[in-house]
C-alpha cells in the first residue's frame, strides 16, 4: 500500500485506542471520536494473556505495561470455602506462548494507550457523540470508518444493521471493583472461587492492589447504585474464604459497578463499503470467556496489518472478517458455555481440570499471530 489514509474511529476504548496507535505508527491520519469527556475506562481491570501481549509488543508498549501491571504465576480455582480444585501454571503457559501474561487496572491500560497515541500525533475528540445517522457522512469524509463503540449502543453497528441488532442479556450480574488488600492477604495467583450459581474472582495486580468480580443470577435492575450492590456482595459472600472477605472489606466503594452482562450472537458480517466493526461492537463475549480485551487487541493488529497491504476497502474488510470470525466466535461460545455451567447448571461446579492441555491452549490463543 502506498497512499496514506484518513481513518475515523468511533470509540476510544481498548480496541479503538489500539487500532489508532497501530495505524498512526504506519503514518496514517487518524481521528477518534469518543462520547465521554475523558478516556473510556469502564471496568475494573483486565488480564492480558499472551495473545494480547503479542499485540502490545508490536506497539512497543511491553515494558510500560509490565511496569504498570502484575505478573501472575497461576490461575487457581477453589470452592467457596477456599479448598483448591485445580490450578493452571501461567508461567508455563507464558513459556509455551513466548509472551507474558499481565494483569492491569483498566484505567492504567487506557492511560498508556492514550499517552502513546498522543505522542504520535493521534487526535482524540472527547465529548463527541456520533449517531448512526452521521456514519454516512463520516464514510464520505474518511477513507475508512471503524466502529469500536462497544457492545451495548454501537452507532456503527446500528448503521450496518438498521434493524438494530440487540445485545443478548445472559441473566447474570457481574459486580466489579478494586481493592488495596491488607499485606499478606493475596498470593500471586488469579483466584477463582465458586459454588453453584455464584462466583467470586480476585486478580492481583501490584502493590497489594487487585481487581475483583462477584457474579450471580439476576434480573436487570436499571440505575441500581453501586453501594446497593456492595451491600448485596457482603450478604452473599460473607461466609466465603478469607481472601474474598478481605477484598470486600478494603474495597473502594465509590468504584463498584454492577454490570448486567450481555453478549452478541454471531454476526454474519462486520462491514459494508468502507465501514467496519471491531472489538465488542462486532463480537462481544461474556466475562467468562476471559478474552474480551485480548480479542479486541487482536482485531486491532489484524486490521492494521491488512490496511498496510491492501487499498481496496471491500477486499480489505472481507479479508479481515474471514481472518477473525472463527477465533472471535470461539471466545463468545466458550464464555456462554462456562456461564451456563456456573450459574444455571447446579449439579456440579465446573472445573478447569478438564480444560485443554497447556500446549493446546497456547496454540489456540496464539493462532494467527505471526509476523
Amino acid at each position: 500500500m502506498q497512499e496514506k489514509r484518513r481513518i475515523a474511529i468511533v470509540g476510544a476504548g481498548i480496541a479503538g485506542m489500539a487500532l489508532a496507535l497501530l495505524v498512526r505508527k504506519q503514518g496514517h491520519q487518524v481521528v477518534l471520536y469518543e462520547r465521554a469527556q475523558a478516556p473510556a475506562a469502564m471496568g475494573a481491570g483486565v488480564t492480558l494473556w499472551p495473545n494480547a501481549l503479542f499485540v502490545l509488543d508490536q506497539m512497543g508498549l511491553t515494558q510500560q505495561i509490565v511496569q504498570a501491571g502484575g505478573l501472575p504465576d497461576a490461575l487457581c480455582q477453589y470452592d467457596h470455602q477456599g479448598t483448591e480444585i485445580s490450578a493452571l501454571s501461567i508461567k508455563q503457559l507464558n513459556k509455551l506462548s513466548g509472551y507474558s501474561t499481565v494483569t492491569i487496572l483498566r484505567r492504567d491500560l487506557i492511560r498508556l494507550l492514550a499517552d502513546a497515541l498522543t505522542a504520535l500525533g493521534g487526535v482524540i475528540r472527547f465529548n463527541t457523540s456520533v449517531s448512526h445517522e452521521e456514519i454516512d457522512g463520516l464514510r464520505k469524509e474518511y477513507d475508512l470508518v471503524v466502529g469500536a463503540d462497544g457492545r451495548m449502543n454501537s452507532a456503527v453497528r446500528q448503521y450496518l444493521y438498521p434493524q438494530h441488532v440487540q445485545p443478548v442479556y445472559q441473566g447474570v450480574v457481574n459486580v466489579i471493583g478494586i481493592s488495596k488488600a491488607e499485606p499478606g492477604t493475596l498470593n500471586n495467583s488469579i483466584c477463582d472461587f465458586r459454588r453453584p450459581g455464584e462466583r467470586f474472582g480476585i486478580v492481583p495486580v501490584k502493590n497489594n492492589f487487585c481487581f475483583w468480580a462477584g457474579a450471580w443470577r439476576s434480573v436487570i435492575e436499571k440505575n441500581r447504585p453501586g453501594k446497593s450492590f456492595y451491600h448485596e456482595l457482603n450478604q452473599r459472600f460473607s461466609s466465603w474464604a478469607e481472601p474474598v472477605r478481605s477484598v470486600l472489606k478494603t474495597a473502594d466503594t465509590d468504584a463498584i459497578q454492577g454490570i448486567f452482562v450481555h453478549d452478541l450472537d454471531t454476526l454474519p458480517y462486520w462491514h459494508k463499503d468502507n465501514v467496519v466493526l471491531i472489538g465488542d461492537a462486532a463480537h462481544a463475549s461474556l466475562p467468562t470467556s476471559g478474552q474480551g480485551a485480548c480479542q479486541a487487541l487482536e482485531d486491532a493488529w489484524h486490521l492494521s496489518e491488512l490496511i498496510s497491504k491492501y487499498d481496496e476497502p471491500s477486499f480489505l474488510l472481507s479479508t479481515f472478517y474471514q481472518r477473525r470470525i472463527t477465533k472471535a466466535t470461539a471466545a463468545q461460545h466458550s464464555g456462554r458455555q462456562l456461564a451456563q455451567q456456573l450459574f444455571f447448571e447446579h449439579n456440579k461446579i465446573p472445573s478447569e481440570s478438564a480444560a485443554l492441555p497447556l500446549k493446546e491452549l497456547s496454540r489456540l490463543w496464539m493462532q494467527g499471530l505471526a509476523l
